[in-house]
């Protein structure tokens, strides 16, 4: 008998179930080994390589499906939202390219079973059935399914559900919303926090059964899922009645299974982390080892832009306090950044370098490639909403590999720039903030060559230092206002009269010709640089 390939189409369905996904029309085989998730828009062109899963948005009808099944020849299936209307000319067309066409959910999101089929590919050694449960979370959550005849997730600390077993329709409306969200509902967490479940839970070593108070609602047995003293996550399953002691023990045993694998995946996930985020710190420093880096990653190599996209600062003690949920955050935001640049092209990237997500966006040609990818930003920050306070700046098209350290110090300026102005939820391209910049480059160059102000503004701080005036401030109003005494004197808040005597006595001390207007740029400069 032939290997069946370790990602197919049938073991993903399998996993996911008929709660989320069912097959409106097979081609016959589907152990199609599965490459990637794309995300059909009818304005871009569309690139689905071999065994890559479409999600076709927006596409409805028999005669939509025909086409675009012809467009992908090669590609493992195309998931439509139900009802698909699937006639003879449909089946003939799957017959003939060998794509099978999937039914969505109409309860569930694009973006939810994005997540969901990206999450069950990046397992990357998902078990086959019959095999023991040392596989992927999904493989283990159906063997308890089997050990306890009921519906089972595994689900993390924050109640994010990290796999789920068959026989969900079995359980209970909420159990469909939380495999459908990859969330336990709120509404839910409020009620489970109310009957005190999880400080039961999490001070138990052994199971526990909640009756829970609410009618629509199948009772629940919960164990947590322990590596020593610390919690990882727990196992949930929706039962009518207390489990015997059996399936007690058949719970507590598979909640150390469970344990060991979250452990190794944390170790992996870790490890790969780090990988990519070495690989893309060289193709964003652009040397002679890019080419290679980028081969490694799978990430195009020309016409790309660079994003830096940073949380904005934790409140002043919260990441002195809790530095591990800092990393979290952080990490959590690129990934779904990383998400996002991913459904726009398969050949983007991103890694988070420090505290800033930089992610690699290929862009098509046609012209205003920043402004696309200023807007694919744009996006991003919409999608992830306010909880994310984050800012993203966006560097220049690079045509090589060896214009993206470009792109990427053009995008750390920007995002620099932002940050200055102590905004969030903002995006800025290379142009938009080409002059503030331009002088952040000078400022760095003056203080990698720990140059100081000179001339009629140097004396002017000697002046205000030595004496305790505040001559530098009056002249940089004045300034600022183009000359006009009347508004320069209201924004240092002393009458008009002052502050004519004060301009001319800086005048008297610095030696500056306020007439010349090369002299008033240097001035103006020498404050932006150097500060004041």
């Amino acid at each position: 008998m032939r290997n069946r390939p370790r990602a197919s189409l049938a073991r993903i369905l399998q996993d996911l179930g008929t709660t989320v996904i069912d097959v409106a029309a097979s081609p016959g085989d589907l152990d199609t080994e599965v490459t990637g998730v794309h995300i059909y828009d009818p304005l871009d062109e569309l690139i689905v390589p071999a065994g890559g899963i479409l999600l076709a948005v927006g596409v409805q009808g028999a005669d939509g499906i025909r086409a675009l099944l012809g467009r992908v020849p090669g590609a493992a299936g195309v998931v439509v939202k139900l009802p698909v209307d699937v006639d003879e000319c449909v089946r003939a067309t799957v017959l003939e390219t060998g794509v099978a066409v999937l039914g969505l959910t109409r309860g569930a999101s694009w973006a939810q079973v994005a997540a969901l089929l990206r999450s069950l590919l990046a397992e990357g050694d998902l078990a086959e059935p019959g095999q023991e449960p040392q596989g992927d979370l999904f493989s283990l959550a159906n063997a308890i399914c089997a050990l306890l005849d009921a519906p089972v997730t595994i689900e993390d600390r924050s109640s994010r559900v990290l796999a789920y077993s068959g026989r969900q329709e079995d359980a209970d409306q909420g159990r469909i919303e939380t495999v459908l969200g990859r969330q336990v509902p709120e509404h839910y967490l409020r009620m489970q926090e109310e009957q005190g479940v999880f400080k039961r839970l999490y001070q138990s070593y052994e199971p526990i059964y909640m009756e829970l108070d609410d009618d629509t609602v199948i009772n629940r047995a919960a164990v947590a899922v322990r590596a020593g003293d610390e919690i990882l996550g727990s196992i949930w399953a929706a039962v009518h009645e207390p489990l015997s002691a059996q399936r007690q023990r058949a719970l507590a045993d598979a909640a150390k299974i469970v344990a060991l694998r979250l452990l190794r995946e944390r170790a992996g996930a870790d490890t790969q982390r780090r990988l990519r985020a070495d690989l893309l710190s060289t193709v964003l420093a652009g040397g002679a080892d890019a080419a290679e880096a980028a081969e490694r990653l799978g990430i195009a190599t020309t016409r790309l832009c660079v994003l830096a996209a940073q949380l904005a600062d934790a409140p002043a003690g919260v990441s002195a306090a809790d530095p591990a949920r800092g990393e979290s955050d952080r990490q959590r935001f690129c990934d779904a950044l990383a998400l996002h640049v991913g459904a726009i092209h398969p050949k983007a990237a991103a890694a988070l370098v420090g505290s800033v997500a930089y992610a690699v966006l290929p862009l098509h040609s046609g012209g205003e490639e920043e402004a696309r990818a200023v807007r694919v930003a744009e996006s991003f920050l919409a999608r992830v909403g306010p909880r994310h306070a984050a800012n993203i700046g966006v560097g220049r098209l690079a045509l090589s590999l060896a214009q993206v350290a470009r792109s990427r110090a053009d995008a750390d300026r920007a995002l620099r720039v932002l940050r200055g102005r102590g905004t969030t939820g903002q995006v800025a391209g290379y142009a938009a903030v080409h002059f503030e910049s331009l002088l952040l480059q000078v400022a760095d160059v003056a203080a990698a060559e720990e140059q100081a102000p000179t001339g009629p503004y140097q004396r002017l701080l000697d002046h205000d230092a030595e004496h305790g005036t505040e001559l530098a401030v009056t002249l940089r109003a004045y300034l600022d206002a183009f000359g006009d005494v009347g508004i320069a004197s209201a924004r240092v808040h002393v009458h008009p009269n002052t502050f004519r005597y004060r301009l001319k006595r800086l005048v008297e001390i610095s030696g500056l010709d306020l007439s010349d207007p090369d002299a008033r740029l240097t001035a103006m400069l020498q404050m932006r640089i150097f500060g004041r």
